[in-house]
């Protein structure tokens, strides 16, 4: 079994250019074998309804690292096998935004997979929101807190695998490369 890296960013605005928040878990063998989190100073404006929904403001933040600071420690993390997001276009996108406002380069394009494509095709018919699968699972879930979320990321795919999914039938590949500005 592939060693998947599964990520979930919280944003401090409807732009999604920046995030306020990323969590991290590795997933190998069957099983979860590390996990990281962090608050992230987005260096932005916060809007109300993303604070509302993430309790994530400019205050949280005044201490944290900037996306260029927390790179070096979590890029390791994030090379080091296939990204898996739930909805991953958007956490995908979030990620290639803030390498592309700070200028920092790194691959051309990752393999990813997503939990709610997956999800779609191994059991159709229902709710694939984060919160729902993770009830349907029995996953502990405190949603929209980034390592919470990444965990539960983690532990669907675990469950498709062990369903039967195989990742050659969901695995695709997101372009990093910066777009035209």
């Amino acid at each position: 079994m592939a060693k998947y890296i599964a990520f979930d960013v919280e944003t401090p605005n409807r732009l999604n250019h920046r995030m306020s928040a990323i969590g991290i878990t590795v997933a190998e063998d069957g099983a979860i074998v590390e996990e990281f989190y962090s608050l992230v100073d987005p260096e932005t404006d916060f809007d109300p309804f993303n604070t509302w929904l993430t309790g994530i403001s400019e205050e949280s933040v005044k201490d944290a690292p900037t996306f260029p600071e927390l790179w070096p420690k979590i890029e390791g993390l994030m090379s080091g096998g296939v990204l898996v997001a739930h909805n991953a276009t958007f956490d995908l996108g979030v990620l290639r935004r803030c390498l592309d406002d700070y200028d920092i380069a790194w691959k051309k394009s990752v393999p990813y997979l997503c939990t709610v494509q997956m999800g779609r095709r191994i059991l159709p018919g229902i709710s694939h929101k984060l919160d729902a699968m993770s009830q349907y699972f029995g996953i502990d879930l405190d949603h929209h807190h980034a390592g919470s979320d990444s965990r539960a990321c983690a532990e669907i795919l675990l469950r498709y695998l062990r369903m039967g999914a195989e990742e050659k039938d969901y695995l695709r590949w997101y372009s990093m490369l910066p777009k035209r500005k």
